[in-house]
């Protein structure tokens, strides 16, 4: 969210600004993915046995692709015949709800099944000039709602006892990230434009991870502290010098109105 808003503000176009947003939709995609193959695996070692952990992880991963489908083939059929263009707002709500709901009902991966949704209705959906535009219309109160909920949780008085544990997080994202765009532009055979400053455009970290942390928190109970201190502290720090390094990378890669190509 954080880099799709640093990217409209500078007015960025090019090749580097349409890798960087390919890359932060796939991101949360493989993100999600994992993320629930990694809770299968960590069931499996809180010894809550091998045979229902591995079969409730791969019910919670595939079914979220199957309740994004259900929600996005048909919503990809029938919105936005209203008002030829683009999905009225009710429509795009009532998808966003309806996939949330389904997912929780049904009990699976609410992020994963809403990525597929909207993965499914954007493509799909030939008609639409714009897939759910109006949605960016309504976004930020939901966006600071949830935040708020998540901040909620925070114990700040065990802030500094999981120092050493976040300072770790963000050092080793900020490693892995130089290292993944690295490595990637490389094997992809990007620009070197691509190599040096795609790390630092995809520091930004915000709505997904806390989602990712507030299922994991509900998962494993017993840690539901140290996982959301870490979480929303490191988000904190991301979303403080995250928005900068983008706009950095975006101008060192020439791309926004004020940038060279340096």
């Amino acid at each position: 969210m954080a880099t799709q808003d640093v990217i409209r503000q500078s007015g960025a176009e090019g090749e580097f600004t349409q890798t960087l947003r390919g890359i932060v939709a796939v991101d949360d995609a493989w993100g999600l993915i994992a993320f629930s193959l990694v809770v299968i695996g960590a069931d499996m070692l809180a010894g809550n046995g091998a045979s229902a952990s591995l079969a409730g992880g791969l019910w919670e991963l595939f079914g979220a692709f199957a309740v994004g489908a259900a929600v996005g083939f048909p919503a990809a059929y029938l919105t936005g015949r209203l008002r030829p263009g683009e999905p009225i707002q009710a429509e795009a709500l009532a998808a966003v709800f309806l996939c949330a709901g389904m997912a929780i009902w049904l009990e699976v991966s609410f992020l994963l099944s809403g990525i597929v949704a909207g993965a499914i209705i954007v493509n799909f959906a030939q008609h639409h000039t714009r897939a759910f535009h109006e949605n960016e219309n309504i976004e930020w109160p939901f966006l600071i709602l949830f935040f708020v909920l998540a901040g909620a949780s925070l114990q700040t008085h065990r802030w500094w006892e999981y120092g050493l544990m976040t300072g770790a997080y963000i050092l080793l994202r900020i490693a892995a990230r130089f290292a993944g765009a690295w490595i990637g532009a490389g094997l992809g055979r990007a620009p070197e434009t691509h190599r040096r400053w795609m790390g630092a455009a995809l520091l930004p970290q915000a709505g997904v991870a806390v989602g990712m942390a507030l299922v994991a928190a509900d998962r494993f109970p017993g840690l539901r502290e140290e996982i959301l201190t870490i979480t929303i502290v490191s988000t904190i720090a991301f979303e403080i010098f995250g928005p900068v390094a983008t706009r950095l990378a975006l101008d060192k890669a020439g791309e926004t109105g004020d940038g060279s190509d340096r």
